[in-house]
């Protein structure tokens, strides 16, 4: 049984990370065509919202009770897992290239190894270290080095991408119990889409959107369209497959394998956009591979450290009321 269930969060998380990875080549079209960061994000959240909240519902048998008691889950998941990174990425690629924001961002899984390293003061299994290494550097084939210069604040704001990841993973694994994954997704939409709203109201994140025919997967179509696919499937699908792999594989190896997102992401930019992938870029994804490998094979008797210990919202665990 723990094969299987192995096998599927595998299997699940693989599907999260290629929605995830075709989300940037669906929303790009917006952006080049006069969306700002803050108004793409705010629809993709929005659209997932609204998919999202009947199924939530029924998940929780329409018992909001379980939401309550993990309210405090919920809020973090919502400002920092969802719209604490999505909106920090963009206003750090603004900043610094592309490539510098995601090496720092997906060094998530390693910074989640070294925090569960100092919370324990107990070394990492060799494995773990192992396929620790192998990842950094397929992820840095695969993205490669960043050209331009490095603004100071470009790097706060990836390095805060980076912390939100972490946050994702972490809660995702640590939500009540009695909270299913699609009901977590779908409140922590809710709570973004409404908190972001209000911060493009007043101003604190610039709103602009042109409601136009845009290039999208190699013909044209209106704007609506790749709103309604990446709030649908790599925002909804994806965040709700996410938490799904985490709960059936814990915090180390979902995250890890996090990391096909960005072989993901090469993968479809090649089909779609006609950017070919390169020798580095393919030896990278291998790599990356095979460090997911490596740190699944992370002995049992070390299960304490997947699970990290880390408490960082009051959650009460299978609380009645």
């Amino acid at each position: 049984m723990r094969g299987s269930k192995g096998i599927l969060g595998i299997t699940v998380g693989l599907a999260a990370g290629l929605a995830f990875g075709a989300g940037g080549v669906v929303v790009k079209p917006l952006l080049e065509s006069g969306w700002s960061p803050g108004a793409a994000v705010f629809a993709r959240i929005g659209v997932a919202a609204i998919a999202l909240i009947v199924p939530g519902l029924i998940a929780l048998n329409f018992d909001l009770r379980p939401l309550w008691r993990a309210r405090w889950t919920v809020l973090a998941y919502a400002l920092i897992a969802v719209v604490g990174t999505q909106v920090a990425f963009y206003a750090s690629i603004a900043l610094i290239p592309v490539s510098t924001t995601l090496l720092i961002e997906y060094l998530a899984p390693v910074a989640l190894v070294l925090v569960a390293w100092a919370r324990q003061r107990r070394a990492p299994q060799f494995v773990v270290i192992a396929g620790s290494v192998l990842a950094i550097v397929g992820l840095y084939l695969v993205i490669g080095p960043g050209g331009g210069g490095l603004d100071v604040v470009g790097l706060l704001l990836a390095g805060v991408a980076m912390v939100g990841v972490c946050v994702y993973y972490v809660l995702g694994e640590r939500a009540d119990a009695s909270v299913p994954p699609i009901a977590l997704a779908a409140s922590g939409f809710v709570v973004g889409a409404v908190v972001l709203g209000v911060l493009g109201i007043v101003g604190v994140v610039p709103f602009s959107a042109e409601f136009v025919e845009v290039q999208y997967f190699g013909t044209v179509a209106p704007w609506w369209v790749p709103v309604l696919t990446v709030g649908l499937v790599s925002t909804a699908f994806a965040y709700v497959a996410g938490i799904s792999a985490i709960r059936m594989l814990g915090t180390r190896v979902s995250s890890f394998l996090g990391l096909s997102e960005v072989i993901f992401a090469a993968i479809v930019a090649w089909f779609v956009l006609g950017e070919a992938i390169g020798p580095l870029q393919a030896a990278g994804g291998l790599l990356i591979l095979g460090g997911i490998v490596l740190v699944r094979f992370e002995r049992p008797r070390d299960a304490a450290a997947v699970a990290l210990d880390i408490d960082l919202v009051p959650v009460a665990v299978n609380a009645r009321e």
